[in-house]
């Protein structure tokens, strides 16, 4: 039999870092990769989608937030999608479950609510959840799955939504921690993790399939799902991964010294993919430029590459500048305004300098705000 595995879909996520326009493209985003899962599951044959956790971002959220996810999941009629608390949304007395479950879901959505085994027999395949009732719990949510008793032949498949040992931490003791050897000691024949919002394999049968939209820069492997392929309970279950994101996340790390160099930044940051409108960039550059080439660099890069992109962040916290003559001749070749701008450049040269990063920015902003004033003239 083959599945569909995902987790982490966070509808409501609110991305505070981007304009308005942009989060709501992601938003979005995060729910047209719920009608490309349907889309997947009916091409490869798998009947049913197994969501670990996370379907919801906080328990906060707008009625038509809530049932946005369930609109697209109602379109795919063959297929079953299975959805269960996490940590984010955790089922909680009259909280948003509840709400949910009382206006009714659509006819091809089982949540799991109880930590018990739900059974499939013309599937030949069960069910073991294990919701999360709070954000965090110290008792590993799966260890009733060694008892738990389900009809002999049938596939167990595990759902769960935590920590694994080994992974970000070594104790034991961490919130929502989840037994990896939990397929060996329940007999189970796959257990699908949400939680970490990148793909990972822990063993052969416990995988993190991440989340099916990039959410994070620092996310690897994220913008997928897991196509699982089971046999039997005995034998590994064979996984592959499929595409579901429509944005990229990607991160340069970048040398900057010259008029040259901006530009060859700017040839790579275009040279990013076929659509640089799918892309977020995040863009670390470090190195010392003449106030020119850095007026040059703000130009080139801030105004005129960042509206290729769907997003370009920009840190330049440890791009210095570095005044030239020339540089500060254009400010002025004598009086008041010239000896400021070189008392400034002492001090931004002077990395001892309690005050080297504000006068750097001084001296930045002295060089701009005069060649503003030179454009206007001419």
């Amino acid at each position: 039999m083959n599945i569909i595995h995902t987790s982490d879909w966070q509808i409501g996520k609110v991305f505070r870092f981007v304009d308005d326009g942009t989060m709501g493209l992601l938003q979005e985003a995060r729910l047209s990769a719920i009608t490309r899962l349907g889309e997947l599951a009916l091409e490869h044959g798998a009947p049913h989608v197994v969501v670990a956790g996370d379907i919801y971002d906080m328990e906060a959220l707008s009625p038509r937030s809530l049932n946005q996810p369930l609109e697209r999941i109602r379109k795919f009629e063959n297929v079953k999608w299975h959805l269960m608390p996490g940590n984010h949304d955790p089922h909680r007395p009259h909280g948003l479950w509840d709400q949910l479950m009382r206006r009714g879901v659509p006819d091809n959505v089982i949540v799991h609510f109880s930590a018990e085994p739900r059974i499939f027999e013309s599937d030949g395949f069960a069910v073991l959840p294990a919701p999360l009732q709070y954000r965090r719990t110290l008792q590993d949510p799966t260890s009733y799955m060694d008892k738990a008793a389900t009809p002999d032949g049938v596939i167990r498949i595990g759902l769960a939504h935590g920590t694994v040992s080994g992974f970000g931490s070594e104790d034991k003791d961490v919130p929502n921690y989840i037994n990896p050897g939990r397929p060996k000691s329940a007999g189970l024949a796959y257990l699908a993790l949400g939680d970490w919002h990148g793909q990972k394999k822990i063993n052969d049968k416990v995988w993190y399939s991440g989340t099916h939209e990039t959410d994070a820069f620092d996310v690897e492997g994220g913008g997928q799902a897991l196509l699982v392929e089971i046999q039997s309970a005995e034998s590994a279950p064979v996984v592959a991964p499929l595409k579901t994101g429509y944005y990229q996340w990607m991160t340069y790390r970048e040398q900057i010294n010259s008029y040259e160099d901006v530009d060859a930044l700017a040839a790579t940051l275009r040279g990013s993919g076929n659509d640089l409108s799918q892309i977020l960039v995040r863009l670390f550059v470090e190195g010392a430029v003449s106030l020119q080439d850095r007026q040059y660099f703000e130009e080139q890069i801030i105004d005129q590459v960042s509206a290729a992109f769907g997003y370009l962040r920009v840190d330049d916290t440890r791009l210095f500048p570095s005044p030239s003559e020339e540089d500060l001749d254009q400010i002025d070749r004598g009086g008041f305004v010239r000896t400021a701008a070189d008392v400034l450049r002492q001090k931004a040269e002077n990395m001892s300098d309690p005050g080297q990063e504000i006068a750097a920015l001084a001296l930045q902003r002295l060089y701009v705000e005069h060649m503003k004033l030179q454009t206007r003239s001419q």
